[in-house]
């Protein structure tokens, strides 16, 4: 009983500094990404393991629906076709898994929502690189330390917490946040 107590305070103490700290940011990327979208541009998700999981899931909810019948959101999840990933690393090197898909189907105008626990995963610096150099504005979904990234970012929202798994939750949450804006928005 403890252990539940603890972890949900945790969890509850984690979500009140991240609603300190980054619900600007949080409309901030909303915005970018209606804009996008209004003016014919996707979204662009890519991430690893768990991010990569969010990344799908997101990309799902904006094509389908998130709480309401919709006509869909333009966006793509870099983390699904197994062939393409599986092609370009062996082929090239994993580090470019996420990086040649937008060079094959990134414009200017769309949005690239990059999604790092870490903040170090190569894959996602090559990505972000290669969205800066297309001109596709960025958004990072980061941990606690931004790692430099905010230099390859439009916009960079961190959740407050150092373990993996609560920084996921968050990740998560932010994601569904900006799907509710874009559909009271957008529709």
């Amino acid at each position: 009983m403890t252990l539940i107590k603890e972890t949900l305070n945790e969890i509850s103490n984690n979500f009140i500094r991240l609603s300190d700290k980054s619900t600007g940011k949080i409309e901030l990327a909303s915005n970018l990404i209606i804009k996008s979208l209004e003016n014919g541009g996707k979204i662009m998700f890519c991430g690893n393991g768990g991010s990569a999981a969010d990344s799908q899931h997101l990309s799902a909810e904006l094509v389908g629906r998130y709480m309401k019948n919709r006509k869909p959101l333009a966006s793509v999840a870099l983390t699904t076709d197994t062939s393409v990933i599986t092609a370009i690393s062996n082929d090239f090197t994993f580090d470019d898994i996420f990086s040649r898909q937008i060079e094959a189907i990134g414009n200017e105008g769309d949005i690239l929502y990059a999604t790092s626990t870490s903040g170090k995963s190569k894959n996602i610096i090559s990505a972000l690189k290669t969205a800066r150099s297309l001109k596709i504005k960025t958004i990072g979904i980061i941990g606690n330390d931004d790692y430099g990234l905010k230099d390859l970012c439009n916009i960079i929202i961190s959740a407050p917490a150092v373990r993996s798994d609560r920084i996921q939750e968050m990740h998560i949450a932010i994601g569904h946040i900006i799907c509710e804006i874009l559909e009271s928005k957008l529709c």
